[in-house]
């Protein structure tokens, strides 16, 4: 069987790339995916079988059901894209002005829509169900994942998967972790209220930019002098604004960043600390603040025994030496919602190639995807369809 998945794939591959190359040049902002939703559920309908339904919002989710009972399982993408304006060249560059796909989501879409309709056409050998998930809003806190499962996406869902294009490493290389994959990720804000007055007379003002650039400083000791150095944890101030003339001390400032963690204690630890240290700087200068803290994705926490089929059909698939284990990476994901669910994996896929000059980060202007590796997705996904709707039964039986 292995043999014939491989070839209706290969079948697949300029197809899926079409697909990718469309989606990247009509890029959409998170929860404003209206054409791509429509895309997506109209390219479901033409493969026939699946039934089809817009859980929240722009979401779409596909339901195979194959011709005897068994278990479900689900496999997840993502399809908003960011407000960057691209500088790639690319022909088939963003057709909308400051929109851009940076991050790797049309992939994800294409990869998966090139699994459904491989899978599709073999329902008569499916035993079960595969939900197809395809997620609005990723980008934007607080999410496209806990709007779908909260209308029912994921219910009765025994394992879930997903991926995610990672341009870091080669194309070639699938990373399948036992257990942490991606960080916690947080948003903070703290307004400082000091008092204005006159840029020739500070002895009269509470400066909170002063004050500001206190605690902006004294937060980066938080990760470096207050968290275990074997526990990772990032405290990062990303905006800092206030008055807007060169003769007036403004009366407030505001500050804002972001925190991503693994442990649920150094979460809670730097939680705390943030406003502990903002108003106790804001105290000594005899200012006050208003502190808020956010939490916005979980972790994502793999599975150990879903991410060891996995690990095994990848394995199959490309070969020893293109499965690995690596440290977890510290941004954030709101594939986490779906893993609270089900037993889940969460699988990073090389997606970058420096002999091609394929080397831009995610969220730069400048970033783009290695092709090549659709077609690496499209595989794993279908092959680990089956691979985990015959282990999941053989597991309930047992």
């Amino acid at each position: 069987m292995k043999d014939q998945l491989d070839a209706l794939c290969d079948d697949l591959k300029a197809k899926v790339i079409e697909w990718r190359r469309h989606l990247h040049a009509n890029p959409e902002l998170s929860f404003e995916e209206h054409q791509t939703g429509a895309f997506i559920a109209r390219t479901l309908e033409s493969f026939g079988g699946i039934e089809i339904s817009r859980p929240s919002g722009t979401s779409v989710v596909g339901r195979l059901k194959g011709a005897r009972p068994g278990p479900v399982i689900a496999i997840r993408a993502d399809f908003d894209a960011l407000p960057i304006t691209e500088v790639t060249g690319l022909p088939f560059a963003s057709k909308n002005s400051g929109v851009m796909h940076a991050c790797g989501h049309d992939g994800h879409t294409s990869i998966l829509l090139g699994a459904a309709a491989v899978l599709s056409g073999l329902r008569d050998r499916i035993a079960g169900e595969i939900r197809f998930l395809f997620e609005n809003g990723e980008e934007t806190p607080p999410g496209g994942a806990a709007g779908m499962v909260a209308n029912g996406a994921m219910e009765g869902v025994d394992r879930v998967i997903g991926l995610h294009l990672w341009s870091p490493y080669e194309t070639g290389v699938v990373q399948i972790n036992a257990r942490a994959v991606m960080a916690a990720c947080d948003i903070f804000s703290i307004v400082v209220k000091g008092k204005g007055g006159h840029i020739g007379t500070p002895h009269t003002a509470i400066d909170p930019i002063a004050i500001g650039a206190q605690i902006v400083t004294n937060l980066q000791h938080l990760a470096a002098r207050e968290v275990d150095p074997l526990h990772a944890a990032v405290v990062g101030v990303t905006e800092f604004y206030s008055g807007r003339s060169v003769g007036v001390i403004p009366a407030t400032a505001t500050i804002g960043g972001g925190t991503n963690t693994f442990d649920p204690d150094v979460r809670d630890l730097i939680e705390r600390r943030i406003g502990e240290v903002a108003r106790g700087i804001c105290a000594a200068h005899g200012a006050s603040c208003d502190y808020k803290y956010t939490r916005i994705y979980d972790a994502v926490i793999n599975d150990p025994e879903t991410a060891a089929i996995m690990s095994t059909v990848a394995t199959d698939l490309f070969g020893p030496d293109g499965v690995c284990e690596m440290p977890p990476i510290m941004p954030g994901e709101d594939f986490s919602a779906f893993a609270h669910e089900a037993p889940a994996c969460f699988v990073l896929l090389g997606a970058g190639n420096a002999a091609k000059g394929i080397t831009a980060p995610h969220h730069d202007a400048a970033f783009t995807i290695d092709e090549d590796a659709l077609a690496m997705g499209t595989r794993l996904f279908v092959h680990a369809a089956f691979a985990l709707l015959e282990q999941t039964q053989a597991g309930k039986k047992g």
